[in-house]
Formats: C-alpha cells, sequence, structure tokens
C-alpha cells in the first residue's frame, strides 16, 4: 500500500462528524470541569484567585468560571467557535505563565511545574488549530 493510500485510508477512518465532535468536548473538558468546579466552589475559586494576586478575587473568579464555561459552549456548539477557541487559548497562555512558572521553583517542584507548563501549551496549540480550522471553514462555505 503506498503512503497516500494509507493516508486517505487513515483520514476516512478518523474525518467522521461523531469523532470530530468527540474531539472537541476532550479539548474543551478542562475548562468544563474548572468552570463547573469553581461555580460549585466560588470560595475555593476567591481563594485561587487571591493565591495568584487577583483582585478583586470575586471579579476574576466570576470572569474566569463565565470564561471557562461560555467559550466551552462556543466550541461545543459551533457558534463563534473560532472565537471561544481563541479566547481559552488566550487565557491558557496566561494562566500557564502565571501558575506554572518551573523556571522559578526548586527540584522536584520543577519538574512538575514544567510538564504542567508544556502540557498547557499543547493546549493552547489545539485550540489555535480549532479556531484556524473553524475560519477555514467559514472562508470556504
Amino acid at each position: 500500500m503506498s503512503a497516500a493510500a494509507f493516508i486517505s485510508r487513515v483520514r476516512h477512518a478518523v474525518d467522521t462528524p461523531l469523532l470530530r465532535w468527540l474531539m472537541l468536548p476532550a479539548i474543551c473538558a478542562a475548562y468544563i470541569q474548572g468552570g463547573l468546579v469553581k461555580a460549585l466552589d466560588f470560595n475555593g475559586a476567591m481563594a485561587e484567585m487571591t493565591h495568584f494576586g487577583l483582585q478583586p478575587a470575586a471579579l476574576f473568579a466570576g470572569l474566569v468560571v463565565v470564561l471557562e464555561l461560555g467559550a466551552s459552549v462556543l466550541i461545543l456548539t459551533g457558534f463563534y467557535r473560532w472565537l471561544g477557541a481563541l479566547a481559552l487559548a488566550g487565557f491558557t497562555l496566561a494562566a500557564t505563565l502565571m501558575a506554572n512558572r518551573f523556571w522559578e521553583m526548586s527540584p522536584p517542584e520543577r519538574f512538575i511545574g514544567m510538564n504542567g507548563f508544556f502540557e498547557h501549551i499543547g493546549l493552547a496549540g489545539a485550540l489555535l488549530l480549532v479556531a484556524l480550522n473553524d475560519l477555514k471553514e467559514h472562508k470556504d462555505g
């Protein structure tokens, strides 16, 4: 089998409406979970904002809940999917630079912080691909 034929088979196996849609909640899972946890434990969310120096804590906690859940809804429904993906990518990059400053940590925390940092960079990249793909679909459609 040629490489082109193999790629074509893989594309047809993976590029189905169901699998494409299942990829989106997988990408949004951390934000849905995080938004719900913060909404259900708002005092804990405010404590997290205070820990990172964000004041007023209630305002920032509320904004994060709305962003995490609202942008996830945009992505999952396809309504301004690109905007939701860009918003979460920007949020992820900002939060990662604030919370995973592994270069300031000592071992063994540095190892954990570095892993979290690069995992979040990867997630932001996936969100940017979602935005790019959605914008391309709208351009062509």
